[in-house]
Formats: C-alpha cells, structure tokens, sequence
C-alpha cells in the first residue's frame, strides 16, 4: 500500500471534512462527535492554508484518508505553542500511515518556529498514546473528566514535546 502525505490545500477541503465527521461520529477520538458545517469547516481549513499552518493530509489512490495539524494557540506569551489533532479514517489505521503523517506535520510545525507541541488524548486511547510517546510526547498530567459523550466521562493524558 503507498501512500501520500501532502499539505493540506482547497482541493482537499471537502474530503476531509467527510473524513473528519466519519472519525467525530465514533465518539472515541475526537472532542467534535460530528464535523462542523461545510461553510464551517472549509472557512477553517482555508485560515490554515492562507496563514501556512503545519497541516497535512494523507492520501491513498488520490483519496483523504487522514489529516494531521499543529494549530497556533492564542495569546503572544504562547505564541512559541502549537496544539495537535490527527485523524485517520477506520480504514487507514495499523497500517503504518500515523508516525510518518505525524513526523511530517511536526517537523513542518518545528519548521514554522514552534517549540512547544501539546496535545490532549483520552485515557482509553492507548494505540495514540504509544504513537505520541514514540516520537517523544510525555504525558504532563491527567485531565479528569476532559470529555462527556452521551453522558459519560472519559479522563485524558495532558502531553507536550519540546524542541
């Protein structure tokens, strides 16, 4: 299986949206549990183009299978600070695509000045976890109750990599 890792562009806008609601609507992974509106989602993804934010997306026989981005966080004491989303669709996992889409979204974000990635994971997401630790997140403390979904709480993993 080959695989492509791009940065994210218009062209992709609507097939991630798609990917990202088919992952939001597991309720696992995600703080979203559907993707936002199309006006929505494709105003965001083109902030992330016009201000050359480290996002990329993973294609398979041309097609989204995946995204991943280091989002600036607000505020000019932070501005040194990127948050970290990822995404792949059911199909495209355990098949060796995460690390290289993750390696590659991180050294665009290290790329673009940041020293300070952080992420947040639930608890019961352990295969995410072992890939963040993998390319050095550590877990900086536990949030509890981070996440409601269809009334129940999940605990997650505060994580960061330094540069």
């Amino acid at each position: 299986m080959k695989f492509e890792i791009v940065p994210l562009a218009e062209p992709h806008f609507e097939a991630l949206r798609t990917v990202l609601d088919i992952v939001a609507r597991e309720k696992r992974f995600l703080a979203f549990t559907e993707a936002p509106l199309p006006t929505e989602a494709f105003a965001f993804y083109s902030n992330l183009v016009l201000n050359n934010v480290a996002a990329s997306v993973v294609l398979i026989d041309g097609s989204i299978v995946g995204w991943c981005d280091v989002l600036p966080t607000h505020g000019q004491a932070r501005a040194h600070v990127g948050m970290l989303g990822i995404g792949l669709h059911p199909s495209a996992r355990h098949r060796g695509i995460g690390l290289p889409l993750l390696e590659s979204t991180l050294a665009r974000a290290w790329g673009n000045g940041l020293s300070r990635i952080e992420l947040t994971v639930r608890t019961d997401n352990l295969n995410a976890k072992a890939l963040y630790e993998r390319v050095g997140f550590t877990t900086e403390g536990t949030c509890r109750r981070a996440f409601q979904i269809d009334g129940e709480y999940y605990d997650a993993y505060s994580m960061a990599l330094l540069r």
